[in-house]
């Protein structure tokens, strides 16, 4: 179960990244001065991080972090 839910998340961050609604003009300005589409572009980039360090704080296979002797 956990595996889909991650594999579900990961897919929504894919699919958002495709900002296509924002592609016509530069208008509404966030905080007055950011064109929409890059304000959402740097909301995308902070829950893209997110995500990845979510995977590797909670998704990581523990085997791989096990020293060979």
């Amino acid at each position: 179960m956990q595996v889909l839910i991650w594999s579900l998340l990961i897919a929504a961050v894919y699919l958002l990244h495709q900002d296509f609604w924002f592609w016509g003009s530069a208008r509404p300005l966030v905080f007055g001065f950011l064109p929409v589409g890059l304000a959402y572009h740097a909301a995308y980039c902070v829950a893209a991080t997110l995500l990845m360090w979510s995977l590797t704080r909670f998704a990581w296979p523990e085997h791989l972090e096990r020293e060979e002797r």
